[in-house]
């Protein structure tokens, strides 16, 4: 093992919270139980780390062996990431081939390597027919850059991937040409759908809103929690507007469902539009433009709760609705 490697699994283990530590060992599943017995997790991490780094030597760790510890670390904290989300089409009368996860893993890393000299390429197979994939970018004449990675999810025989957001925004149309290729899609788009939580945009994409999203752990309703209500309220208190709370309470369900809501943190409206006939503006050749950001740590749990705690008229505009239905968060409104 050269020291490039060793420097990589370091840093990588560096990274691990001690609390998380034998968890993500026994994930990547290089070093033996008999090996991890022989490691004092008690001690300060820095001797830890290089007690580890030993064991690994022992064993001769590639540098596939070191990426596959940096997907397991990524995949545990993977709101560490922004992530955006690419939908794929067949060509016209195309058909849907049988897919085999090997065929594209040969097929994706080939395309790559074809294209540039030097670039390394990992997977990890994943729960629901999914894979990681660690690409770390080099150029033609220099190295691959292990510490600046791009990961991938992509679910098989499905037409979206997940990627992690790149710094290197030149090499996104080759990664786009490796899955379409791999996946046996004609086209890609890159959708205005953008957030931390992975398996929200996921969610969103796949329509499984009936489920419980890793971050939203509270029985408890974002307008009572926010507003410091109480669910039991004193039965004495007259409710003058009983009706108008129940029918605000039926359009909220109607318009958001009972079940929890994806995770994203923000929405984004671009607005563009010409001065009306009648302004002092009109005779501006120049349109109008705005940018409207609406932000939350939960966007979509907030504007839930707006109606029913008499923030906002019930039913909310179909613009900040629509974001699940429409899988967008990012928007650009023009004159008709």
């Amino acid at each position: 093992m050269d020291e490039t490697i060793a420097e990589f699994i370091k840093r990588t283990i560096l990274k691990i919270p001690m609390t998380e530590m034998t968890t993500i060992l026994k994930a990547w599943d290089f070093l033996s139980e008999n090996q991890l017995q022989t490691v004092n997790f008690r001690q300060r991490k820095e001797s830890v780390v290089q007690h580890l780094v030993e064991l690994c030597e022992e064993n001769n760790a590639s540098l596939n062996d070191a990426a596959l510890l940096d997907i397991i670390y990524t995949q545990l904290h993977r709101h560490r990431k922004i992530w955006d989300v690419f939908q794929m089409s067949k060509g016209p009368g195309e058909d849907v081939d049988l897919f085999d996860m090997k065929q594209f893993k040969s097929s994706f890393k080939k395309v790559l390597q074809r294209a540039l000299k030097n670039v390394t390429v990992s997977f990890r197979d994943a729960e629901e027919n999914a894979v990681w994939i660690r690409i770390a970018w080099g150029t033609q004449y220099t190295k691959p850059n292990q510490y600046r990675p791009t990961y991938v999810v992509y679910y098989s025989q499905t037409p979206y991937a997940f990627t992690s957001l790149s710094t290197l925004k030149s090499n996104i149309p080759l990664l786009g040409q490796a899955l379409t290729i791999a996946s046996k899609h004609h086209e890609i788009v890159k959708m205005d759908l953008r957030s931390r939580y992975l398996d929200s945009l996921k969610a969103i994409v796949f329509k499984q809103y009936n489920q419980n999203f890793e971050t939203h752990n509270s029985t408890t309703p974002l307008q009572e929690r926010s507003l410091g209500l109480h669910v039991n309220m004193d039965s004495r208190i007259i409710h003058e507007n009983a009706m108008e709370k129940e029918r605000v309470q039926r359009v909220t369900q109607e318009t958001f469902g009972d079940h929890p809501q994806p995770q994203l943190e923000f929405a984004q409206y671009k607005l563009e539009t010409k001065f009306r006939n009648g302004s002092i503006l009109a005779e501006r050749e120049e349109p109008l433009r705005c940018l409207i950001k609406f932000s939350s740590p939960h966007l979509l749990e907030a504007l839930k709760s707006l109606a029913p705690a008499g923030i906002a008229d019930a039913p909310l505009s179909p613009l900040l609705t629509c974001i699940p239905n429409k899988k967008m968060n990012y928007f650009k409104i023009r004159d008709k």
